[in-house]
């Protein structure tokens, strides 16, 4: 295949790399049109540069040639007519939820030795199941998002600066904005294609959605309450208000399906330093800020919701557990955990006055720890601390996450 020229992403290569060339299935999941295509044709060089005698089959469900390959049992024949005896084979499959039962072909070729799997899915639900307990132990999963800033930075050959920042804010991190003008006539226009598509391959054909009206009036929903408490019981009595009626348990079943498709995610609130979670009530984020502002619009009076947004992504993209955080009735914004270590971060546009001080950093000032914490705001005397607690500016702050950088300052 004549493969298209691509910008390496190294942080996703990293944590392919212990897994590269072992008896593991490597999955990477994410929602479409972040990139995910392009890591496999990184895979398919690193393939060659390491083992030149190896066989590669490169599979893409969205391309028409791979539209016979429907079931397990196609993959299979697809890919035993054209093993080459003797030597290690490489199989990438792109999009492989589109293949009926493709969990057991996994296994069966899993099972065969010499032979090395990377596969690609747009579905958060593509682990559970059946296929967890087929592939139980010998699979390993690796999300993947849009850019961060710092590779939004690179893909676009940007200095880093405010003005930079605020052109992410704005756009988003779809891989593809690179070869288009960063216009929000034409940004925008793209965009809206791209949250059609998600929306109909991946959730209205996937979960036989009847009502795409409502879905789509849910996501518009979302979109104007991003980072706001959201419950089934809010949105029933929105939905009221504009004179529809849906039940609670559909609405719970429509948010799911926005979720395993990565175009939101929803944050439970725990109590801090306790051990309850809070049944009712979420916060939901989008997965791409440029997606969410393509329906609504990139507007200024939303400027905390899209910094809290930001902030949230690029800690996922750090690898760290997110939730938001209660005591009593003060909130933490993002409470974060990875491999033993906690973060606590409060998000606010500006720090206009005492009160809003008091606010901002009185909230982490009532955690009785030693983690860090962190006021992250678009203050340009933002730096230092204040009681111990860390005043960072937002763009330091999600360029130091998913840089390699200290935060300390």
């Amino acid at each position: 295949m004549n493969k298209p020229a691509y910008i390496e992403r190294p942080l996703y290569m990293r944590m392919v790399e212990p897994f590269a060339g072992k008896e593991i299935i490597k999955v990477l999941v994410g929602q479409r049109r972040v990139g995910k295509s392009y890591l496999l044709l990184q895979i398919m060089d690193r393939i060659a540069a390491t083992d030149p005698s190896g066989q590669v089959l490169y599979v893409n469900k969205e391309q028409h040639e791979f539209s016979a390959l429907r079931s397990s049992e196609d993959l299979i024949k697809y890919v035993e007519e054209r093993r080459a005896p003797g030597r290690r084979l490489y199989l990438l499959v792109d999009e492989i939820q589109d293949i009926h039962d493709f969990e057991k072909a996994l296994r069966s070729l899993q099972a065969t030795r010499d032979t090395d799997i990377y596969c690609t899915g747009s579905n958060a639900n593509l682990l559970s199941g059946e296929l967890a307990t087929l592939l139980s132990g010998r699979y390993v999963e690796i999300k993947v998002h849009g850019l961060s800033y710092e590779e939004f930075l690179r893909f676009h050959g940007l200095a880093r600066n405010r003005e930079a920042f605020t052109l992410y804010l704005r756009f988003g991190g779809l891989p593809y904005l690179r070869n288009l003008v960063l216009e929000e006539r034409v940004v925008f226009d793209y965009l809206r294609n791209i949250l059609d598509a998600i929306l109909l391959k991946d959730v209205v054909a996937r979960y036989q959605i009847r009502n795409v009206d409502f879905l789509q009036r849910l996501v518009l929903f979302l979109a104007d309450n991003v980072g706001s408490l959201v419950s089934a019981r809010s949105i029933s009595d929105f939905l009221k208000s504009q004179r529809i009626t849906m039940s609670h348990n559909l609405v719970l079943d429509y948010l799911s399906h926005l979720c395993t498709a990565f175009l939101v995610y929803g944050v439970r609130r725990t109590e801090v330093g306790g051990r309850k979670v809070f049944e009712v009530g979420e916060k939901y984020y989008f997965e791409d800020l440029g997606l969410r502002h393509a329906l609504v619009g990139y507007r200024a009076t939303d400027i905390n919701r899209i910094l809290e947004n930001t902030v949230f992504m690029h800690l996922k993209m750090a690898g760290y557990e997110v939730q938001v955080g209660q005591m009593g009735k003060r909130e933490i914004d993002f409470v974060c955990d990875r491999h033993g270590e906690r973060l606590y971060v409060q998000v606010a546009y500006m720090i206009t006055d005492e009160k809003v001080r008091d606010r901002e950093f009185g909230n982490l000032l009532t955690v009785r720890d030693n983690y860090p914490k962190y006021v992250v705001s678009m203050d340009e005397v933002a730096g230092g601390t204040y009681k111990g607690v860390r005043h960072v500016h937002a763009e330091e702050f999600v360029h130091s996450l998913t840089a390699g950088l200290s935060l300390a300052g």
